[in-house]
């Protein structure tokens, strides 16, 4: 079985790394060295891997905190990425 492997832009920073579509956005990051890094606890409740989803498909593999994401934020592409898993090329960035 093929795991597809997609490239992840950080506008912030213009760094590119790689994510296993079985792999958390945040954890890829994390691994690959790239920044903005900022983390916590990994499970969606801390609300310190906030970031904006500019272009790209996703899936929600976990529950976000709605102390740190309200549905509105979601709606617009705001997520925690440590419950994200990518389905495709995506550019994201920090949420100031």
């Amino acid at each position: 079985m093929k795991i597809d492997c997609y490239e992840i832009k950080v506008l912030d920073t213009g760094q590119v790394f790689s994510c296993g579509e079985d792999e958390f956005i945040l954890e890829a990051m994390k691994r690959a060295n790239c920044g903005p890094i900022h983390y916590g606890c990994f499970g969606g409740g801390c609300g310190v891997c906030k970031m904006f989803i500019k272009s790209g498909e996703y899936i929600l593999e976990k529950k976000m905190s709605r102390a740190h994401i309200t549905e509105q934020e979601e709606e617009t592409g705001v997520v925690l990425i440590c419950c994200v898993k990518p389905r495709g090329n995506m550019d994201i960035k920090r949420v100031n």
